[in-house]
């Protein structure tokens, strides 16, 4: 092992890591980052590191982006904060009009997303919709107490986001405190099947569970075009497509999670878009205020808010966040969303996306690798050599090699700020392979 600096024995001594086995803690040699630049970090001994997973999906643009910074400290000089509960702010009402004019719209269908709930990251917009969808289905007089969601998804990690968790991890370690949910399949490829069978096998199977509980069901929640904490699996179009016909036939919200998709990872400023379908509720979050302060959104329509809007208050919404629509947080994400808009962002990953496939295709042949699936720059790299630990191994290969990456197991993601340049893209790839030779051998 080496030898153990003091900001690393200072973290054990006193940090919990999220997802983290504080056994194996500082055997796995952690990062100890001091500042950031462009798709760079810069730790405490001055070594850099490619950010090839945007600090968790979070970064869309680069670190220290000098819009963002200047626009959050012109906002530091007028509010910091003030509450949402019983007061609103200028920041908040202009952030939330920005979004209803960004969020997508389908020509004949009459729905539009034109109202805003703001959180402070991704699960706890999660809880919001999933408790707006059950509230919604007991004040139309129509209580129904079910939700679905997909195999292999993953929406957070509170308990009601942990409870619609396509994984076994969560069931078996927290079953007893979980919500009642129905699991059904996942419309990524698998067993032969190409996307579009695939997206029709996941239909005929969400069909088959709405004949016998579709009565009983508020609502379904998909990741948008891609399943990402799954081992990012993108899917077909058609399945969204298909899941917007049911929820009107069967008369349940359509809950879109678009937190690690949105704001232009996928080539579109909405996954969503790909499918050309509006959802009853869209969430949205990590690449919000471009990476620089925590935030989130739930985005639904008047026909969901009427069922809430009574001289009755029991019908109120009870749920909210005390950082909830933070002013600097609403400054950072107006500024990024105008940088969207201004740069094209959609385009830059699908241009982004498009070179970093091209540069993966030979990787795609190597013996460790099972496949590499990609949607925009929203890329997976499964490993298919069974080595206890291949993913991490892999990833601390790459650190070694100045490439900061993370893995889900045995996939590798890259995710890289979208102000990475082709050679910046060159040099991460040319990474992967020798880090996957290091594992595996030539």
């Amino acid at each position: 092992m080496k030898e153990i600096t003091d900001w690393q024995f200072r973290d054990a001594r006193t940090v919990w890591h999220p997802y983290t086995q504080q056994q194996d803690w500082l055997s796995d040699n952690p990062l100890v980052i001091e500042r950031a630049e462009g798709v760079w970090l810069t730790d405490v001994s001055g070594r850099r590191f490619l950010d090839a997973c945007g600090s968790l999906w979070v970064t869309t643009y680069r670190h220290g982006e000098p819009r963002l910074k200047a626009a959050v400290s012109r906002q530091l000089e007028a509010l910091d904060h003030s509450t949402f509960f019983g007061a609103t702010h200028t920041p908040g009402i202009r952030l939330a009009e920005r979004l209803v004019e960004l969020a997508p719209a389908s020509e004949g269908d009459t729905r539009s997303l034109t109202r805003v709930f703001f959180g402070s990251d991704g699960a706890s917009v999660v809880d919001a919709a999933l408790k707006l969808a059950y509230q919604f289905s007991v004040q139309s007089g129509r209580p129904r107490d079910l939700i679905l969601h997909l195999e292999r998804s993953f929406h957070g990690d509170s308990i009601a986001a942990s409870s619609i968790m396509g994984g076994e991890q969560s069931q078996s370690t927290y079953g007893p405190l979980l919500l009642s949910t129905r699991r059904t399949t996942s419309p990524a490829p698998a067993d032969g099947l190409d996307p579009a069978q695939a997206a029709a096998r996941a239909l005929d199977d969400l069909e088959k569970i709405l004949a016998d509980c579709g009565q009983r069901c508020c609502a379904l929640i998909v990741e948008a075009m891609i399943q990402a904490a799954g081992g990012m699996l993108p899917y077909h179009p058609a399945f969204l497509q298909g899941c917007r016909e049911l929820a009107d036939r069967y008369g349940f919200l359509l809950i879109c999670d678009e937190i690690a998709a949105g704001v232009a990872r996928t080539g579109r400023m909405w996954a969503t878009e790909h499918a050309g379908i509006v959802p009853d509720i869209m969430l949205c979050g990590k690449g919000l205020t471009g990476g620089v302060l925590p935030m989130s959104a739930l985005l639904t329509g008047d026909h969901v808010a009427d069922a809430f809007t009574s001289p009755d208050t029991t019908r109120t919404f009870f749920h909210g966040h005390t950082y909830a629509a933070n002013p600097l947080a609403c400054a950072a994400a107006l500024e990024n969303l105008a940088m969207a808009q201004e740069l094209d962002l959609p385009a830059v990953a699908r241009a982004k996306g498009a070179v970093l496939g091209a540069l993966l295709e030979p990787l795609a042949k190597h013996r460790a690798v099972r496949a590499v699936r990609r949607l925009g720059v929203m890329t997976g790299i499964e490993l298919a050599a069974s080595l206890p630990r291949a993913g991490f191994r892999v990833c601390a290969a790459a650190q070694e090699r100045g490439v900061w990456m993370r893995s889900l197991g045995d996939v590798l993601v890259v995710m890289p700020p979208l102000a990475i340049t082709e050679d910046e893209l060159a040099q991460l790839t040319a990474v992967v392979e020798a880090s996957l030779d290091d594992v595996f051998g030539g």
